[in-house]
């Protein structure tokens, strides 16, 4: 996993190159933003079981056939994966939002996630329901607390959210 500090210097480091106006303005950006970073993470973490609850249960009551026989969620033990799911996508959110880059996104969850669902007949279209209403409620939680850049917080679920549909195209 790269942090954006990392994909930065990494970048001139490959072509020879001392950094320009161009590398310190990224550089600047993340450590403008790092800081309204590290409070939603806070909140998150504080914050993490009541956001995949209501998660969950507003996933469920907008598709309740997911929870009948023959859903994706129904038995005890396919409604715990789809918590233990809907958990990954808010952590895995969180170290994207820290490090200030996606990159992780793509080797921790969405690499080879479409085959494994396809494989177990699991619908993305759920999936990326569940992960726009976790942006969703982390948004709640930060208005609440009254930090807000939603922009910051939005980036790593949109990128979950068009990687899976593009995948599913």
């Amino acid at each position: 996993m790269q942090d954006a500090i990392t994909s930065v210097l990494n970048k001139y480091d490959l072509t020879g190159k001392y950094l320009d106006n161009i590398a310190i303005d990224e550089l600047n950006k993340y450590f403008i933003t790092a800081l309204e970073s590290l409070k939603a993470i806070e909140i998150i973490n504080s914050q993490s079981s009541k956001i995949i609850k209501e998660t969950a249960t507003r996933l469920y009551e907008e598709q309740p056939e997911l929870l009948r026989p023959s859903g994706n969620s129904y038995t005890t033990r396919r409604y715990a994966a789809c918590l233990r799911d809907i958990e990954y996508y808010l952590r895995y959110a969180s170290y994207a939002l820290i490090a200030g880059n996606c990159d992780i996104l793509d080797e921790r969850v969405l690499d080879g996630l479409k085959d494994t669902y396809n494989s177990l007949n699991v619908p993305i279209g759920p999936t990326v329901r569940s992960i726009k209403i976790l942006e969703e409620q982390v948004i709640n939680q930060l208005i609440q607390k009254n930090l807000m850049n939603k922009k910051i917080i939005e980036i790593p679920f949109e990128y979950m959210i068009i990687s899976l549909s593009e995948q599913n195209i």
